[in-house]
């Protein structure tokens, strides 16, 4: 009988995540005479593509599509390249500096970002990044890093000490054993790093909004808002179509690297 109650709970969760995206699903193959009724259905009567061909037609989604890919990437990739090391060198090196920094760390996440997006903005455009996607993935490093750090530094302390002596003692040196033992036991903090921050980079709207000029450069939620216009009235069927669009490469690189979630279990870490 729990068991039955489990699943129960737990089916009644994933009706409720997933709700919000079927009803995206149907009103974006809703006609606009549907969308205004009074009591709307789930099912359509009279079910349309037009929605989609209005969201490629009248806003550039492939290319938004494309710039937010490339952004969302590479800042995935160089919050990994970067948190990767300095939350060993926390994790595993005591020192007052490191305690001060995690301190930091933590602290930063104090600041809303609304406060800073003004010095920030006269800084890259300074240093001529301030209409570039360049200067938008720094922006969306920095802003991830002190959560990539705090959650990988957590992965690297349940790592045992002892798998690092052993190896020391079989010989290999300190970069062998980040490089064989300790890295490869990381791969599912590195995955949940690499999801986290491409996630923020996609779905990211006020720094892409506020950077970025050139309509060739919007990314897929700048572009998307267009969708609502000046007095708020939103057109419901496109801006579904263009949502329900928007949110298949997230799901897709969240299928593909959930996979690799458990890849880093410490079975098989010692030989038996």
């Amino acid at each position: 009988m729990k068991r039955f109650l489990q699943y129960v709970a737990l089916t009644a969760y994933l009706i409720f995540l997933g709700f919000p995206l079927v009803w995206m699903l149907s009103t974006s193959f809703k006609p606009p005479r549907e969308l205004v009724q009074l009591h709307p259905s789930l099912i359509p009567d009279a079910p349309t593509v037009n929605n989609y061909v209005q969201a490629f037609t009248e806003q550039e989604l492939g290319r938004a599509a494309f710039n937010s890919l490339q952004v969302s990437l590479a800042s995935a990739l160089l919050t990994v390249l970067v948190a990767l090391p300095a939350s060993y060198a926390l994790a595993r090196f005591k020192t007052r500096l490191g305690t001060l920094a995690l301190g930091w760390v933590l602290l930063s996440q104090l600041f809303p970002f609304v406060l800073l997006i003004i010095p920030i903005f006269l800084i890259l455009r300074e240093v001529q990044l301030a209409n570039t996607h360049t200067g938008l993935i720094l922006i969306y490093v920095v802003w991830a890093l002190p959560f990539a750090l705090w959650m990988l530094q957590g992965f690297v302390r349940n790592i045992p000490r002892e798998l690092e002596e052993a190896a020391s003692v079989d010989g290999a040196t300190r970069l062998q054993v980040l490089r064989k033992v300790v890295f490869p036991l990381l791969a599912p903090g590195v995955v949940a790093t690499a999801l986290f921050a491409f996630i923020s980079a996609w779905n990211e709207f006020f720094f892409a909004l506020v950077l970025l000029k050139s309509p060739d450069l919007a990314t897929l939620p700048v572009t998307l808002a267009r969708f609502v216009g000046i007095e708020g009235t939103a057109r419901l069927g496109p801006l579904a179509a263009g949502s329900l669009l928007a949110t298949i490469p997230s799901l897709l690189f969240f299928a593909f690297m959930q996979r690799r979630l458990s890849s880093g279990s410490l079975a098989g870490a010692v030989k038996g």
